[in-house]
């Protein structure tokens, strides 16, 4: 293979439209943004050296996180402009091909379906619903305590016991929180995808995530699905909250995989 040779990072499927408003658009790595057009859709798409792309690159540098995390700025970054402008059918991170006569093949043969999604996703944004839980921390050796004669032993159980009771009494309420947030929300949502919790070792919010859903909601009723978590959090239980987040690009909503990494 010819190690110069360029490749296409698409970034998000879209209509047509007038691009002058993100003229200078710059994508990963540096790379300026154009857009391939195909008959009703367009790709957003930065050329980039197919050597630092190619499959055997991106394996490499997929376990590099300060990269990753650069790259993934970058194209969160390009979607979200492009989702300013017009509906967008965000791609997943990395999705890259061998030129831009390949990216016009993939928007002829995938037409149907981005057409689909584009219809689907029109006039409706993202919205994340988290619950916490309070974390409860390991019992510590307890202080002798001398007006009981309780064994310093006897304290250590009590207390892990107390602490266990405290923490299954606070998961029970978080789990009927989940259930009373999803069903309030879901009735102001098209669509809802439920994501795996958030590792609470990578992640700066404090407490225990217990519930990491996202919707698909139409834009008119955004503020009333902020007012609706509002309340959920106001209302919720000593030891549990509810965070809402975005709008966002409909990345959950868009189904759409047509990776060939390198290809």
């Amino acid at each position: 293979m010819d190690r110069s040779e360029n490749a296409s990072y698409v970034y998000a499927v879209c209509r047509p439209f007038d691009t002058a408003p993100i003229d200078g658009l710059i994508g990963v790595g540096g790379h300026p943004v154009h857009f391939v057009v195909e008959g009703d859709l367009a790709a957003a798409v930065s050329t980039v050296p197919l050597d630092e792309f190619d499959e055997g690159a991106l394996h490499a540098k997929l376990e590099d996180l300060r990269w990753l995390e650069e790259v993934a700025r970058a194209h969160h970054g390009v979607v979200d402009e492009v989702a300013l402008q017009v509906v967008t059918v965000p791609l997943r991170l990395a999705t890259v091909y061998r030129g831009d006569q390949r990216v016009r093949q993939v928007l002829r043969e995938h037409g149907e379906t981005f057409d689909a999604t584009l219809t689907e996703l029109l006039g409706r944004v993202e919205l994340g619903l988290k619950v916490y839980a309070e974390a409860i921390p390991r019992a510590a050796p307890p202080a002798p305590d001398t007006s009981t004669d309780e064994s310093p032993g006897k304290a250590y159980l009590r207390r892990r016991r107390e602490q266990r009771e405290r923490r299954d009494d606070t998961w029970n309420k978080a789990a009927r929180l989940c259930d009373r947030a999803d069903e309030v929300v879901s009735g102001l949502a098209r669509a809802r995808v439920r994501h795996r919790i958030q590792n609470a070792a990578l992640s700066t919010a404090s407490g225990e995530n217990v519930m990491n859903n996202a919707y698909l909601v139409d834009q008119g009723l955004v503020s009333d699905f902020f007012a609706a978590a509002e309340e959920l959090n106001a209302q919720a239980p000593k030891g549990t909250r509810v965070e809402v987040s975005g709008p966002w690009a409909p990345y959950s909503f868009a189904t759409v995989n047509t990776t060939e990494a390198g290809t």
